[in-house]
């Protein structure tokens, strides 16, 4: 190994200035590598490469030696002034064959120290291998100049410059403007690491978080589609989800969360974990978005910048039975709706403010969508910025003509969106075409507070279950059925008043529901041995797979639901 003092070449200066402006502007790891290699050829010789460990690619620190096969290379970028690369030499992307550990090279390496070969010291440093030699070293080979690229304490890589054709030997100048160029480009490359580590970890974080693309529930088909950010832009903070509620309804929610990156990944997940736990207290859309406000409020809080903390999100109650879907808006686009003649139209819906504004109401929209009817629910990197309305109809009716399925359309209209398959921002559909519970499947009777209404209340249901071949499903639909209608009576505010519901609904599962005017939360209990009353909600859950309440704009509703599935007549 040799170094050469010699003038170098005087455009020095106007390499160093060049690379200044064209190195660190790019946050793709290979980007950068051929920025390099663009660079030094043929300012400092005929040919370069630039080899990368394998786990810098992937975002990950590589290991702190290259002995003992612990650090595999790949050969990330070259540049031949000659023409094509040459076909003998390893190619681009592709790993480089294993090298004999030489401690004096592991030692440069890590000392940050620039080198000098001549095609003896290549030939000795790979062991004299004729194979290896073949796949490393160019023909014609005069002098090469290699120096690590090491950043923040760690190497990444190797540079390497030969010169086959020029006869000059490498100057000391040129061993520290190649040094120089590689301490730039070092730092470049691993601040693209870093930030392939962080988008991978957001990606990973946000696809476990989302629900599965499909649902199929007695209210709705549903299907979800999603399309990540351009590489260059860290992941943001889009998600949905399908909810089936009490009673056969489902949720229908799509957010955005403000921003990219980790922390957008950390609030869609708690913004999501609250919308799962709200829905399961089955609270009205408006109340759910008041939830979440407060919610979004208490992160901004938390957060060092609380200006960047907010989410937009859409959150839609659609009920089989009524066909009517109501939702509420926090700076949210509207959803489209895709009636069964293909017509569409956009929800006239008006969104409040987006989550973490504070102090303002969200008003409730209804729309009737008959069986059939496709909601389509987006986020703006759907249309992007200021996109218009009548693109993003145009764009679902040629989803829709496709007569694809509802997720092959959810994946056709996210390569539709504006900058696919590179879109500047997250791109996310929910499609759900609803369904209906035929009326025939239901049954509703309206009780009087009388106690004798209980017992009116049995034989109405056990008709209403002979009609409907469920026989089987009689003694603990009674039961049921009794306990509900009584705790009205004696819990209700004036029931004589108000007037007690009961309805059944067949489906998948046989719904039992008792509506009353009083806003009592019913408690599961253990009764004690001689205690005469208590155990009613207790025998209640036993007889059932699920059960709960919620609340209406007046009073309360208790709902229970019994499997129906091998039942007769099911």
């Amino acid at each position: 190994m040799e170094n050469k003092d010699a003038e170098g070449d005087p455009s020095r200066a106007d390499l160093a200035h060049e690379a200044s402006a064209r190195i660190g502007n790019s946050l793709d790891i290979v980007r950068t590598a051929q920025d390099l290699v663009d660079l030094l050829v043929p300012a400092l010789g005929d040919m370069a490469v630039v080899q990368l460990a394998d786990s810098v690619l992937a975002g990950d620190e590589p290991p702190l030696t290259y002995r003992e096969g612990r650090l595999r290379m790949r050969q990330v970028a070259v540049k031949n002034t000659h023409g094509p690369w040459p076909r003998r030499l390893v190619q681009p992307g592709r790993r480089l064959p294993p090298i004999p550990d030489r401690p004096e090279f592991d030692v440069a390496v890590q000392s940050g120290s620039a080198l000098t070969y001549s095609p003896e010291d290549a030939a000795a440093l790979l062991g004299h291998d004729p194979a290896l030699v073949a796949a490393l070293v160019p023909e014609d080979l005069r002098q090469s100049l290699g120096t690590p690229l090491f950043a923040r304490g760690i190497a990444l890589g190797y540079v390497l410059v030969f010169r086959t054709r020029d006869p000059r030997s490498f100057a000391e100048a040129d061993i520290r403007l190649l040094g120089e160029l590689a301490t730039r480009t070092a730092l470049a490359v691993d601040n693209a690491r870093r930030f392939t580590r962080e988008h991978r970890t957001a990606v990973t974080l946000q696809h476990s978080l989302l629900p599965p693309t499909s649902t199929d529930t007695a209210a709705a088909e549903t299907a979800g589609a999603y399309l990540a950010a351009d590489g260059a832009v860290s992941v943001g903070g889009d998600w949905f989800d399908a909810l089936p509620l009490s009673s056969l309804r489902i949720a229908l929610v799509m957010g955005d969360v403000i921003g990219h990156g980790l922390q957008a990944a950390a609030t869609m997940a708690r913004l999501r974990t609250a919308v799962l736990t709200l829905s399961d207290l089955d609270l009205s859309p408006e109340e759910v978005l008041i939830r979440l406000d407060d919610l979004v409020q208490r992160i901004a809080a938390e957060a060092e910048n609380p200006d960047v903390v907010g989410a937009s999100c859409l959150y839609a109650v659609y009920d089989p039975v009524t066909r009517v879907c109501r939702m509420a808006s926090a700076g949210h686009p509207p959803p489209v709706v895709v009636f069964p003649d293909r017509t569409l139209r956009c929800v006239p819906l008006a969104p409040g403010p987006v989550l973490g504004v504070g102090g303002m109401p969200f008003a409730v929209t209804e729309v009737r969508l008959p069986p059939g009817s496709v909601l389509a629910l987006y986020t703006d990197g759907l249309t992007g910025l200021g996109g218009n309305e009548q693109d993003l109809l145009d764009h679902l009716a040629t989803a829709c003509r496709s007569g694809h399925g509802l997720a092959e359309m959810g994946r056709d209209l996210v390569r539709m969106a504006p900058g696919a398959p590179d879109p500047a921002d997250d791109v996310t559909v929910l499609l759900a075409r609803t369904r209906a519970v035929p009326a025939e499947h239901t049954a509703v009777w309206t009780l009087s507070g009388d106690p004798a209404g209980v017992s009116r209340a049995r034989e109405a249901v056990c008709r209403r279950l002979a009609d409907w071949g469920l026989h089987a499903l009689a003694p603990a639909t009674e039961l049921i059925v009794s306990e509900l209608v009584t705790n009205a009576i004696r819990h209700g505010s004036d029931p004589t008043a108000t007037g007690i519901r009961l309805r059944l609904i067949r489906d998948r599962v046989l719904v039992c529901e008792v509506s009353d005017g009083s806003n009592t939360q019913p408690r599961l209990r253990e009764a004690g041995t001689t205690d005469e009353n208590g155990r009613g909600l207790f025998l209640v859950a036993r007889l059932c797979t699920r059960w709960g309440s919620r609340y209406g704009t007046r009073g309360k509703t208790i709902w229970t639901e019994q499997p129906i599935e091998g039942v007769g007549g099911s």
